[in-house]
Parts: C-alpha cells; structure tokens; sequence
C-alpha cells in the first residue's frame, strides 16, 4: 500500500522500519493483569481492555461508537500501533504544520488524522482509544477521517488491487498517448515522467472528485482521454496548453515581433470585453481564494470525533476552470498578428491567463499534481 501511494506522490507518515512493540506490549500487560482473571488465553492475545470507561474518563463521547466497551488486545494490535507510534515520531517537524509534531513539541500541539474506511471505523477507534491509554506521549488530538466505499465496474478481474489498479490506469494512459502521437511512447524515456503525472492525475481525479464520506464508483472500463471535460488529463492538457502559450509569446519577443511585456499597471483592462474572459475572471479568478481557505485547511477544531475533507470542490472548480478555459481560447486567438494597435489588448488578455495559469497551478498543488508543460 505505502508503494501505491508513493506511486500518487502522497506524503504518507511511514515508520523507517519495522517498530518494535515490545514497550507497549509491557504497558499493556500492566494494565492487563487482572483482565483476564487467569483464564487461559489464545495465543497472539494478551487480554481485555475496558474502552468505555477510557472515553467516559476523558469526556471524549461525542463521535464514537456507543457499542466500543471491552477491547480484545492482540499482538498484532499492539504491532499496528507500534507503527504509528514510530511513525509519529520520524514525521518531519515543518512538513505539514498542525498535521504532525516531534516529541519534544508536546502532544498538545499535535493532529493526528485517522484515515479510515467505513468498514474499519470501529476497530480505528479502538486503536485511537488504545493508543491514548498505553501511550504516556500520545496525541492528545485525534481526528478521524472516514471514507466511504469504492465500488469497481469495468475491473479485469475478480478484484484489483490498488498497485493492479495503478498499473491499469498508467496502461490507459500510455494507449491514449500512443493513439494522440503514434508509436509507442511508453518506452521512451523522455515521456516517462509525463505517463507517471497524467497516471497520478487521472487516478487523483477520480477519487477525490467524490467527498470523501460518499461511496465512490471507479469505471475502470472508462477510456482515458485529454477531450473528457470530467477527468484530471483534461485538466493537464490545458494547463500544457497554457504553457505552449507563453512559451510562443517568449519565442516571438526574442524573434523581436512582439514587444516586452509592459508593467501590469499601464495595462488597459477595459479591452476585456468578451463574454468568456468576465466568465474566467467573476467564476473563477475572483473566487479562488475563498474557495482555496475551504479546502486547503482541515477544520480540526470543530467539536467531536470526525473530520471532513473537501477535496471534490477542488477537482469539480479546476474541471469547470478547464472548460471555460477551453472554450474561451478555442474561440479568441491570444497572439494575433503583430501590429501595434492590437498590442494593448494582447497584453490584457495574457496578464488574464496569467492569473488563470496560477489558479490551475495552485489548485494541482494543492492535490499533489505537478504541472506540465506539454502532453
């Protein structure tokens, strides 16, 4: 799993090896000790421990499971949390500020964020209460982040998983890619890194254009394509598009047919007079920044258990962004010829994209989806 999700650029906390839970599982046995009342136990179980009155102690009732009572302590789960708890430990101080902290920053200062399916929220919660009661230094807040079911249609087999499902998309992109230029690209090194973006974009899109807590279809049969208005190549494919764009405006000035750009504060704006350049800048340009405080920071202080995300309100505006995009450049030709007297409106019309391109940018960014500049 840690492999898939280095393979989507994800950030995930990892232990740098396998942690040992050889302290935790002398805690565990100190508060165990009159558990199990000297009934033999199976092998692999140290005992019984009493979740209910933990939550009621700390007051931390509102969010879980009102059926969490006498926790079944296991080695395994004591292995799990020997993980996180290393984990927690070798996660970067400055990576993700209110996400994570050292050891020495105190525990108050620190978010843990569950991550957890729907069928896995019960025995999350267990592990999060396990966590506080065998840890002296555990967080003090912890968060839990439930997502929803993924249903699969289209999948070539019985069950998929997530590396055969990344390797199925990365397929689906280097077939597109082959058909758009002809021969087979994948074996070419110069497009390697570029398979490896639009993979991660397509597949980022897809999970997350759904909020998270909703079930989640994956079409598998679903062909990839730059011209699907819905998918995460669409959105990269007009952000090449943008980049192909400066790229000639920069070419064309060196070749001396167009001018240096002037300082934006002599730029005459109200040479913006089609329709689709008001739709980027009210719909889109203007409101990105509203929209980026909503996403870009998780509401940790709301009372109770649960977290929301709000990652398909990105995907959803970069889609829309992309298609008003499209269809305002597929219509107005940005480089006309050049002549002095069309200079000034040239030159408002790129400061416009400019904004657009740091929109795209930012919001890619935000998902983990570097840019790229040709596909």
């Amino acid at each position: 799993m840690l492999t898939f999700l280095q393979q989507l650029r994800v950030d995930w906390p990892a232990a740098p090896e396998r942690a040992s839970s050889h302290t935790l599982r002398s805690h565990a046995l100190e508060e165990l000790t009159s558990a199990h009342d000297g009934r033999t136990l199976s092998p692999g179980i140290l005992g019984r421990l009493c979740l209910k009155e933990l939550v009621e102690e700390q007051g931390r009732t509102a969010g879980y499971d009102p059926n969490l009572n006498n926790c079944l302590v296991t080695e395994d789960l004591l292995s799990v949390l020997a993980e996180l708890q290393e984990a927690l430990w070798h996660w970067p101080e400055d990576s993700h500020p209110g996400l994570a902290g050292a050891p020495d920053t105190g525990t108050d200062s620190c978010l843990v964020v569950h991550v957890v399916s729907c069928e896995e929220e019960f025995q999350q919660q267990k592990l999060d209460l396990l966590w506080r009661k065998l840890v002296d230094k555990a967080p003090l807040r912890q968060k839990h982040l439930i997502c929803g079911p993924v249903k699969v249609t289209g999948a070539p087999g019985p069950l998929m998983t997530a590396p055969e499902y990344y390797k199925f998309r990365h397929a689906q992109v280097c077939k597109a890619s082959a058909l758009k230029h002809g021969g087979d690209l994948a074996q070419d090194p110069g497009w390697t890194e570029i398979f490896g973006v639009l993979s991660v974009a397509t597949i980022k899109f897809e999970m997350l254009s759904t909020a998270p807590q909703s079930q989640l279809f994956l079409a598998l049969a679903d062909n990839i394509s730059t011209k699907g208005t819905k998918s995460g190549t669409f959105v990269m494919y007009n952000c090449a598009r943008l980049t192909t764009l400066f790229e000639s405006y920069k070419c064309s000035t060196e070749q001396g047919l167009y001018p240096t750009f002037p300082p934006v504060s002599s730029l005459d704006f109200s040479l913006l007079h089609d329709e689709g350049e008001w739709l980027l800048l009210f719909n889109n340009i203007l409101p990105f920044p509203d929209l980026l405080s909503q996403t870009a920071m998780l509401d940790c202080t709301a009372p109770g258990l649960h977290i929301t995300a709000h990652t398909e309100m990105m995907c959803k505006f970069l889609v829309q962004l992309s298609m008003d995009f499209s269809s305002y450049y597929n219509r107005v030709h940005i480089l006309g010829e050049p002549r002095p007297h069309r200079f000034g409106q040239m030159f408002v019309r790129l400061q416009l994209l400019r904004a657009v391109r740091e929109v795209l940018h930012t919001g890619l960014a935000m998902l983990g989806i570097p840019p790229l500049s040709h596909i």
